[in-house]
């Protein structure tokens, strides 16, 4: 059974997802972990490397935010894992976004896998990837030509 501690900051967690896509970043610097060891691959930041500590993952958000503007429809979770103090979860995040330079919303699932720690008593985002890999591709679609 996940302790309703950790479900609560998951619906705080899901909320600042909602700001975000709506070109507000500050939430979600709410909900991470401002420690150095936080890590974040966002495909809308645009598309780059892993952001490694507090500073990088805040400028990746912040540039993440700044291209968008969206609704969440919903989480799809997959799956929950953890001991007493990490708990990950896997989900499909289902929204819609129009991109800065669009004028039209388009879908954009992604899947992600969010990682969170025990801080003092209160849970802390400190990692999240999210991708657009949704539905099968080839095999050969992960290797560059």
């Amino acid at each position: 059974m996940v302790d309703s501690d950790f479900e609560q900051a998951v619906e705080q967690y899901h909320q600042s997802v909602r700001d975000f896509v709506k070109g507000n970043p500050e939430p979600q610097k709410k909900v991470w972990s401002h420690r150095e060891d936080v890590t974040l691959a966002n495909p809308l930041a645009p598309f780059g490397p892993v952001s490694s500590g507090w500073s990088q993952v805040v400028e990746t958000m912040e540039l993440g935010a700044s291209n968008i503007d969206g609704e969440v429809i919903g989480f799809d979770r997959i799956a929950t894992y953890g001991p007493a103090d990490l708990m990950c979860i896997v989900e499909v995040q289902r929204t819609n976004l129009k991109l800065a330079g669009t004028g039209d919303m388009s879908r954009a699932n992604l899947r992600v896998t969010s990682l969170f720690r025990l801080e003092d008593g209160a849970w802390k985002l400190v990692h999240r990837h999210a991708d657009p890999i949704t539905s099968p591709r080839p095999i050969e679609s992960t290797v560059e030509k």
